[in-house]
C-alpha cells in the first residue's frame, strides 16, 4: 500500500512538472545582439552573463519581415508569426481600407482606466489578427492561469499579453501605470496603491549620473559628440542629468528616455508576481515584460553613446535583481524566461558618413514631397495618398477619374523611384503578393498586409535611414536591424548555444511545444529544437 502512494505522489509530481509554474517573456526594446559582445567586459555575473552562461544563447536570430519595428516585432514574438498575418503592420500605418492613418492599439469602444489621459488609454488588442501565445495558455488551463502584461510602452504591454489577458498595463506620461476598459472597469487595489506611492519620483529627484567611472565607458564614443540628439531640452548631451528640471518642464514621461524607466517597469513587476501570486500554484501563468527605455535613448541619443552604455550596464543590473526575486518568490527551477528584442537598430549616418561611408542623410517627410512633386509636374495633380513605413499610396479615385491606368501610374513611379540615390529596388503590390525566390522581396511579403499596406513598397539601400542627424531609428530587413539577442533560462533549460540561423517567428511554437499547449494559431509552427529536450 506504502508502494502505491509512493508512486502517485511521485506520477502527480511529474505531471505537475509537464509546464512550469511561470512563464516570463522578457522584451528588450531595440537590442541588438551586439551588445551583448560590446559591453560584456562590464556586465556582471549576475544578470545578462547568467542567462548566457546558465541558459541556451541563441547568438544568431534575426527578424523575417519588413518594417522592423516596435509593435508588429511583439506582435510577431508572441503570435509566432508575421505582419501578413497577424496585421499589425507598423506602429502606426495608413490602412487602405479605412482610408485614413491608425494607431497599432486604437479602440474607441474602451476607456482609461487609472490616472492617465483619454488618449493614452483607450488601447487594445482588437487589430491582433492573430493569437498569441498567451492567448493559448488561457485556453489551454480553461482560463485559470493568469496572463498579465506590461511595458512603458502601450503596444508593448497589449500586443505579447494577447486577446484574453487578466491585465495589461502601461506608463502613463502622469507617472501611473493604467491600463482600459477592455480588462476591467477598475484598477486592481495593488495597482493604485503603487501608483499613489508615485515610485517615479525618487528616480526623477535622483537625477541621472554613470553608474561607474567614467573610464569604464571607453566601449563608446566621447560624450557630447555630434551625433547625439538632446533629452527634452538639456543643454547637451552631457552627464549629469538634472531630470528634476525635465521633469518640471515637462511631465513624468521623461523617465521612459532614462534607465530609470526599467528599474521601475522591474518594481511593478515584482509587485505584480506579488499580489497576483503569479507561479504560486501549478497552474501555469505568463507574464510579459516589455522594457522600453533603451529605445527612447538609442533613438534620441545614439546606438554609441554613453547614455546608452550606461543605460545596458545598469538594466543589467535590474535583471539580476529581477532573477533574484524569482529565484526566491517562485523557485528556481519552476519558471521559464526567455529575452529578446522587438527589432535592433541602425548605426548614426552622419557617424557613418564621417567615417568615409557612402551613405547620406534622409530628412524626414522629404521623401514623400518628393514623390508628391513628382506626381503633379507628371500627371498634373497629386495621386500621393502617403507615404509612411515604406509604402507607398496612391489615390485611385483620382486615378480612375482622369482616366489613368493604374499599372502604367505604378510603373512610372518605380522607375522615377529608382532614380534615387538612396533606393535600392521597388516592388509593386502584384510582385510583392507573388514573391518568389527574391531574399528582400520575401521579408517585404512577410509584412505586407493587402488591406492595410500599399501601391508600391520602397527598399532603401543599406545604411540609409529616414530620420534626423542625431540619434537613431530602425524598419528596414538587413541585419542591423534584424538581428537581435534570443536567450532561455530557468526550467528545463540546458546551457548551451547555437549559431545556426533563427528566426523570432520560432519563440512562441517553441515554447508552445515546451509546455505542451496549442500553436498560436497563426503561426508556420517552425521550433527550436534545441531547447526541446529535457
Amino acid at each position: 500500500m506504502k508502494k502505491i502512494i509512493v508512486l502517485l505522489i511521485f506520477s502527480f509530481a511529474a505531471q505537475a512538472q509537464q509546464r512550469p509554474k511561470l512563464v516570463i517573456g522578457i522584451v528588450v526594446d531595440q537590442m541588438k545582439m551586439e551588445y551583448l559582445y560590446r559591453f560584456a567586459d562590464d556586465f556582471s555575473e549576475n544578470g545578462f552573463k547568467r542567462l548566457m552562461n546558465k541558459g541556451f544563447t541563441f547568438q544568431n536570430t534575426h527578424y523575417n519581415y519588413m518594417p522592423t519595428y516596435t509593435a508588429p516585432g511583439h506582435a510577431s514574438i508572441y503570435t509566432g508569426t508575421t505582419p501578413s498575418v497577424h496585421g499589425i503592420v507598423g506602429n502606426d500605418w495608413f490602412s487602405r481600407s479605412l482610408g485614413k492613418s491608425r494607431y497599432c492599439t486604437d479602440d474607441a469602444s474602451v476607456t482609461t482606466v487609472g490616472d492617465g489621459t483619454a488618449e493614452e488609454g483607450a488601447m487594445s488588442p482588437k487589430s491582433l489578427l492573430a493569437t498569441t501565445i498567451t492567448d493559448e495558455l488561457r485556453l489551454a488551463t480553461n482560463f485559470k492561469g493568469k496572463v498579465i502584461g506590461m511595458s512603458l510602452k502601450d503596444r508593448g504591454a497589449i500586443l505579447p499579453a494577447g486577446h484574453f489577458a487578466n491585465w495589461a498595463f502601461w506608463y502613463s506620461k502622469t507617472g501611473a501605470f493604467i491600463s482600459s476598459t477592455f480588462y476591467g472597469n477598475a484598477l486592481p487595489s495593488w495597482v493604485t496603491e503603487f501608483n499613489n506611492e508615485k515610485h517615479f519620483m525618487p528616480y526623477i529627484d535622483k537625477g541621472w549620473d554613470l553608474l561607474k567611472p567614467i573610464a569604464t565607458y571607453n566601449e563608446s564614443l566621447p560624450d557630447d559628440n555630434p551625433y547625439e540628439g538632446k533629452l527634452y531640452g538639456s543643454k547637451g548631451p552631457v552627464f549629469p542629468y538634472n531630470l528634476k528640471e525635465m521633469f518640471d518642464k515637462n511631465d513624468a514621461g521623461i523617465l521612459r528616455s532614462t534607465p530609470f524607466g526599467n528599474d521601475l517597469l522591474e518594481e511593478f513587476a515584482k509587485k505584480a508576481i506579488e499580489k497576483e501570486e503569479l507561479g504560486k500554484d501549478n497552474i501555469t501563468d505568463f507574464l510579459t515584460v516589455s522594457f522600453s527605455s533603451t529605445d527612447y535613448v538609442g533613438h534620441i541619443i545614439g546606438l554609441r553613446s554613453i547614455e546608452l552604455q550606461d543605460t545596458y550596464l545598469r538594466l543589467d543590473q535590474t535583471i539580476a535583481d529581477f532573477l533574484n526575486y524569482l529565484d526566491k518568490t517562485v523557485g528556481k527551477d519552476n519558471y521559464l524566461l526567455f529575452l529578446t528584442a522587438d527589432h535592433a537598430g541602425a548605426e548614426n549616418v552622419t557617424y557613418l558618413k564621417d567615417n568615409k561611408y557612402n551613405v547620406t542623410n534622409l530628412p524626414y517627410g522629404d521623401f514623400k514631397k518628393l514623390l508628391k512633386k513628382y506626381a503633379v509636374d507628371t500627371f498634373g495633380e497629386d495621386l500621393i495618398l502617403d507615404f509612411s513605413n515604406f509604402n507607398v499610396f496612391f489615390n485611385r479615385e483620382i486615378i480612375k477619374s482622369k482616366g489613368l491606368d493604374l499599372a502604367k501610374v505604378k510603373q512610372s513611379f518605380k522607375d522615377f523611384i529608382m532614380t534615387q540615390e538612396s533606393v535600392k529596388r521597388v516592388y509593386s503590390e502584384e510582385e510583392i503578393l507573388a514573391a518568389g525566390s527574391d531574399y528582400y522581396l520575401n521579408f517585404i511579403a512577410k509584412g505586407y498586409d493587402v488591406t492595410q499596406c500599399g501601391d508600391l513598397v520602397v527598399l532603401n539601400k543599406p545604411g540609409y535611414i529616414e530620420y534626423g542627424t542625431t540619434g537613431t531609428s530602425h524598419g528596414t530587413p538587413y541585419s542591423y536591424d534584424t538581428h537581435v539577442p534570443l536567450l532561455f533560462y530557468g526550467w528545463h533549460i540546458k546551457p548551451g548555444e547555437s549559431y545556426n540561423r533563427k528566426v523570432i517567428t520560432q519563440i512562441a511554437p517553441t515554447i508552445a511545444q515546451k509546455i505542451k499547449i496549442t500553436f498560436p494559431n497563426g503561426t508556420e509552427a517552425s521550433v527550436l529544437e534545441e531547447i526541446l529536450n529535457k
